[in-house]
């Protein structure tokens, strides 16, 4: 069994955060940001996507490289397959070095996305 850990993901001050969308208590979504706010989450809806999400969210140095986290249980073109659903649903940033792949989290998305379900607000 691994050893799980909790790690915050970088929350970035107000001025970098890209807002994806309006916050939920400002009103009724339009529906452009209804598509693109609906992309976000299904993305991340998948399990294994959700794994991949959280092992480059807390791999040190936030950053990961492919070779370094493809060990969620299913084949590498598979996991290639929900890397670039993540990265097109604006989730994860990518890098490429030589043969090999980075990816990041895209911490203003991210954010923008708590903010938007922040009741509070």
């Amino acid at each position: 069994m691994s050893k799980s850990e909790v790690v915050e993901l970088p929350v970035p001050q107000d001025g970098d955060v890209v807002p994806c969308c309006p916050p939920i208590t400002a009103g009724e979504l339009s529906p452009a940001d209804a598509v693109k706010t609906a992309a976000m989450f299904k993305a991340l809806s998948d399990p294994v996507r959700l794994r991949l999400f959280s092992k480059i969210a807390s791999h040190p140095g936030g950053e990961a490289c492919v070779c370094d986290i493809a060990d969620v249980g299913v084949s590498q073109p598979t996991v290639s397959h929900h890397l670039k659903k993540l990265r097109e649903a604006g989730l994860l940033t990518s890098d490429r070095r030589g043969t090999w792949v980075y990816y990041q989290v895209a911490p203003s998305v991210v954010a923008a996305m708590a903010a938007m379900l922040d009741l509070r607000g």
